[in-house]
């Protein structure tokens, strides 16, 4: 809060002519949100990746124009016909020009060299081309912005990114944002303090893997002893709360088909830019209202699975229904899908230029990657939240009052389920004007302590309850375990938070909290692949648990993808050196589909199918097509990564390193033959990641109609 870049009250030359006003930039800023923000593009390395990254195709171009007009000027040529001194010679002049800090805190205003005003028109025509008349190959339409008023405020709030990004902090020799981007032409480096807190993150990385193995070693597996003959669950009949979640369930298969629909669509425009195979799908459904839609379903379903597994082990726990519960869960599904329908419609109605600024903050788009609903439609969102944890408590408090062996762990799981409704209470902490900065470090809070943090707490003790309930686990040591896996968990995550925050304009001790913590969050992952293979041991100790195998896999696959997806696509990504270079490339999605999807989205699936399964007790199924899913959606999801995102992604990385991080996203590089072959190759993963997926959604509902179940009586 105390050291973000300024926005200044005006950018003014040196005889006071204002060219740009605060009002410009904080305008321009709600005109990009309501474009599609972070979905079109990127800012300071946040966003998509398809179009540049905003900030860094601005401060680009500026330094190229100023470059020219200093070799016109001086030399009467163009600054690539120069020879090498006189090159060196104009890049330091412009070095000192640009990083020079002229913030005047008591007048609140920025002088700029005259030449940058120039520089600033320039630069805005370039934009007002691409967002009037559209560009292909960062598949924005025509007539995205048409507004001159809204394109000159869109091209200030650039400009102040690109500034904040070239600028020093005051008596610092490092920008705002930590030097980033990579750009020789102005001086951009990565910093010392980048290079050494990555070493301290390793070495804690080798620390921390070391204690947890040691002290697992010496860790009994918490098996029950005198496993049960038969399935406990069968005396068990379903309650009509219970009942009624089979809805949450069933949605959730249709948003997972809609959402794969959403992540082709917006995968084909890398290479197509406007069109799906020729067809002009981009005039109805453009590129940042698919790629809102394929982040929001993804979300959506994740999060709805989660709440449904939640309302359906109420029941459980308690032993009966309380007064009116079926008719909470009726309407808090109600609640929830005019909530998704809404919000969805809202982000299309904002992207087509159909709202006003403020009425698409409110209702439409927000701009900013997973919190991009508008803001009534959070609220309700929040509000659902809130419905859901009371329907949960009041099935969970009177069973805690109980006492018991299953106390503890049924008071972690009231305390995960109370984080899971308030914390996602942090993305109402932004208001429509407020300062990016501000609103990165609060989304964060969303994106990685909501769902990488609780949810992961939620997901330990959710898994221990339910074999818990089949007597495979003791409870008191399921409860113990999900205690110190949530105590792991969040010792590096809440802190880790902030690798997401190096070069959003915070000060540099969060680079190095982040680089530490962030470090340590690898640990727990192999805390995860240890339960996993007592998971599987478990799916083999008695006979009629082999017809919980299937969600177990499922379970066993999140451990797995844990490890790969979160844990080395991760690391891989997250030391302050590795992301200097690597922000916003297409390494970032390589560890977003494997940790978002491999992990929770495998989890929810898992969930789904552990549910679907406690209802019909006394059934066995048919696996063919469920075994073809999960082994289909696991291939699939690694193709996808392995053929297309990871090559180009090391590519990118490569250009960046050793041009600059302009010329990893360009459109000189990104169009080039190779580069192309590899987003085509995302297809052959895609197309059976896909199969898998419509095989899993068929499976759910054909085991509701019974096609896939057969009489199964239990051994007794």
């Amino acid at each position: 809060y105390q050291e973000k870049p300024p926005i200044p009250n005006a950018f003014v030359l040196p005889d006071g002519v204002e060219v740009i006003t605060q009002q410009n930039i904080q305008n321009g800023q709600n005109v990009w949100q309501a474009l599609g923000g972070m979905e079109v593009g990127s800012v300071w390395g946040h966003g998509s990746y398809v179009a540049p990254d905003w900030t860094t195709e601005w401060l680009h171009r500026e330094c190229v124009f100023i470059l020219d007009e200093f070799a016109k000027t001086d030399f009467n040529q163009s600054f690539k016909e120069l020879d090498p001194e006189r090159q060196a010679l104009l890049q330091k002049r412009l070095q000192l020009t640009l990083r020079k800090n002229t913030f005047d805190p008591a007048t609140g205003l920025i002088t700029i060299h005259p030449i940058r005003a120039n520089a600033f028109e320039n630069v805005k025509s370039y934009f007002t081309d691409v967002f009037s008349y559209g560009q292909k190959a960062f598949a924005i339409p025509k007539n995205a912005v048409t507004d001159p008023q809204k394109l000159n405020d869109l091209s200030a709030f650039f400009f102040w990114t690109s500034w904040s990004a070239s600028t020093n902090r005051p008596n610092q020799d490092i920008t705002y944002t930590h030097n980033w981007p990579h750009e020789p032409l102005v001086g951009n480096v990565a910093t010392g303090e980048a290079v050494v807190w990555t070493g301290v993150s390793v070495i804690m990385l080798l620390l921390g893997i070391a204690a947890l193995v040691w002290w697992y070693a010496t860790r009994p597996y918490p098996v029950s002893q005198g496993l049960p003959k038969e399935d406990p669950l069968l005396a068990t009949k379903a309650t009509p709360s219970q009942k009624s979640t089979l809805k949450y369930f069933y949605v959730v298969t249709l948003l997972i088909l809609l959402q794969i629909i959403m992540g082709i669509i917006t995968a084909h425009y890398g290479v197509e830019g406007d069109s799906f195979y020729g067809f002009p799908l981009a005039n109805w459904l453009p590129y940042s209202v698919a790629r809102t839609w394929h982040i929001q379903l993804g979300l959506f379903w994740i999060a709805t699975a989660w709440l449904g597994a939640g309302l359906f082990m109420g029941p459980l726990v308690n032993g009966e229904d309380p007064k009116y519960q079926r008719l909470g869960v009726n309407i808090l599904f109600g609640a929830l899908l005019v909530i998704v329908l809404g919000s969805l419609a809202g982000e299309w109605l904002s992207i087509q230029n159909k709202l006003s600024p403020t009425a698409s903050f409110l209702w439409g788009h927000q701009g900013y990657e997973y919190v991009d609903l508008g803001r009534i439609w959070q609220i309700g969102l929040m509000a659902g939240l809130l419905i859901w944890l009371f329907l949960v408590a009041r099935c969970v408090i009177p069973a805690i009052k109980k006492g018991g062996e299953l106390k503890p762990l049924l008071s972690l799981f009231l305390l995960a389920s109370i984080a899971i409704a308030l914390f996602y209470g942090a993305g109402l902490t932004w208001g429509q004007h407020t300062h990016l900065s501000i609103v990165e470090y609060w989304r964060w809070w969303v994106v990685h302590l909501w769902v990488e943090g609780y949810f992961e707490v939620f997901s330990t003790v959710v898994i221990a309850f339910f074999f818990t309930r089949l007597k495979l686990i003791h409870p008191k040591l399921a409860a113990e375990a999900s205690l110190i896996s949530a105590i792991i968990y969040l010792t590096g995550g809440v802190i880790g938070t902030c690798h997401h925050l190096y070069f959003s304009g915070t000060p540099t001790v969060a680079l190095a909290f982040g680089s530490v913590f962030s470090a340590l969050e690898v640990v727990p992952l192999l805390l995860i692949v240890f339960a996993a293979l007592h998971d599987f041991k478990l799916s083999k100790a008695t006979p009629w648990i082999h017809m919980y195998i299937w969600p177990i896999y499922f379970f066993l696959a999140v451990s797995f993808w844990n490890l790969v997806g979160a844990g080395i696509f991760g690391f891989m990504i997250n030391p302050p050196i590795a992301l200097y270079y690597m922000q916003g490339l297409n390494t970032t999605p390589v560890h977003g589909h494997t940790a978002l999807f491999g992990v929770y989205g495998m989890l929810a699936m898992g969930l789904v199918l552990f549910c679907v399964r406690a209802f019909q007790p006394d059934k066995e199924w048919k696996s063919g097509l469920i075994r073809f899913s999960f082994w289909a959606i696991n291939i699939g999801l690694l193709l996808m990564v392995m053929l297309s995102l990871l090559p180009v992604g090391l590519m990118q990385t490569w250009a960046s390193v050793k041009y600059s991080y302009w010329y990893a996203r360009s459109l000189e590089f990104m169009q080039t033959p190779l580069m192309q072959t590899l987003r085509w190759l995302r297809v052959p993963g895609d197309t059976i990641f896909a199969l898998g997926a419509v095989g899993y959604v068929i499976f759910i509902f054909g085991v509701r109609f019974n096609f896939f179940v057969k009489d199964f009586k239990a051994k007794r």
